[in-house]
């Protein structure tokens, strides 16, 4: 007989996830704004992307993470066109919201 895995009966974190309902329906959330994003970012410059990452997704909307506030400033001149291309997709319409994120400590901006 073979000797067992250690990681045997185990299940994958996927797998664990799908079956505990909050933490299914999180997943689906984090998946949503990705993919969400993913629709967006080739109306976002080099550099807007690279300062730009996609966000919380709730009952209240979406919301873009801004590294700093001349991206978020960017960002909300941009919201018209983020918000017609998501629905040009076929993305139900949400309010999207900007926030900057704060400095990562002993980081200067």
């Amino acid at each position: 007989m073979a000797p067992r895995s250690p990681l045997a009966g185990t299940l994958a974190f996927s797998d664990a996830l799908s079956g505990h309902a909050p933490l299914a329906a999180l997943l689906q959330r984090v998946r949503e704004s990705r993919e969400r994003y993913d629709v967006i970012a080739p109306l976002l410059a080099g550099g807007l992307r690279t300062a730009v990452r996609p966000g919380p997704l709730d009952e209240e909307g979406w919301t873009l993470l801004a590294a700093h506030g001349a991206a978020a400033a960017k960002l909300r001149q941009l919201l018209p066109r983020l918000d017609t291309r998501l629905r040009d997709a076929g993305w139900a319409p949400v309010a999207i919201k900007v926030r900057v994120l704060p400095p990562e400590p002993g980081i200067r901006r």
